[in-house]
């Protein structure tokens, strides 16, 4: 299916698509898109390359929005969801796509329940983003997911429950090895928020319903994407290993050849 024609440009989070470059738009998974933006450029002087590597939030999909990623000719997906949660919400098949288990910890469920106040909220958020540095099983996950995308032949797609935290890491380190500038990582971190707002009220709705109008701030804390978060994961990556770089190939542990195959599937 790839990208469809359309007569008017449109405008994501300060991303600029050509009017002859559209998104594909999912009902059913508002915050899928394509990591490489509209075709992000690069410190190499080319632009990422689009329909490569894709990244979406669960994929609770409708029937009109299976065939559209079949459309897309998905070879592998790439779940970045604990056990619990794949359980809970299983993916919808997508016929060619092999489906492959990344168990990478996100927000804990039970720890979002007994939120109190916006402090622990963003308490929350901090471990989150530091585990995916300091956690030996994130790293690992990462590790092996940044692997497979090197070597897997095809169109591929990340996804995790929101498609921002876990998947926002994941693409915002597939940018920073395409020599995508730091600022514009991070505008397309942020596109989740944009993107995402009719499901991010959904849950808030069922929050204040559930637990009455002060409850609505402290949970959008943990629903939304924030340039704070990522610099968590940045900061402690430097802390820990002296640069992003080191973070990749000391903590990830990708090599060069690693690395050089990721970038000729992002660059081309």
């Amino acid at each position: 299916m790839g990208w469809p024609l359309g007569a008017a440009p449109i405008a994501l989070g300060g991303a600029s698509y050509p009017s002859c470059v559209r998104p594909l738009l999912l009902a059913s998974a508002d915050n899928f898109r394509d990591v490489a933006g509209p075709g992000y450029p690069t410190r190499h002087g080319v632009a990422v390359r689009r329909g490569v590597f894709f990244r979406s939030n669960e994929l609770m999909l409708d029937d009109e929005d299976v065939l559209a990623l079949v459309g897309l000719g998905l070879t592998a997906v790439h779940d970045l969801r604990t056990a619990e949660e794949v359980a809970a919400h299983p993916d919808a098949v997508l016929p060619g796509a092999a489906w492959h288990h990344v168990d990478v910890l996100g927000i804990p469920p039970e720890e979002v329940a007994g939120l109190e106040d916006l402090a622990e909220a963003e308490a929350l958020m901090t471990r989150v983003y530091r585990g995916f540095v300091e956690h030996e099983s994130s790293r690992s996950g990462f590790g092996l997911l940044l692997r497979r995308l090197a070597d897997t032949e095809g169109p591929q797609l990340i996804h995790c429950t929101a498609g921002k935290d876990r998947t926002g890491w994941a693409a915002a380190l597939l940018l920073h090895v395409a020599g995508v500038d730091d600022d514009l990582v991070l505008a397309d971190y942020l596109l989740t928020n944009e993107l995402a707002r009719a499901s991010r009220a959904r849950y808030l709705t069922m929050a204040e319903t559930a637990l009455g109008p002060d409850a609505v701030e402290v949970y959008e804390r943990v629903l939304v994407a924030d340039e704070r978060y990522l610099r968590t994961a940045y900061d402690a990556a430097t802390a820990a290993y002296g640069s992003l770089e080191g973070y990749l190939t000391v903590g990830l542990g990708l090599d060069d050849e690693d690395l050089a195959r990721l970038r000729a599937r992002l660059l081309g």
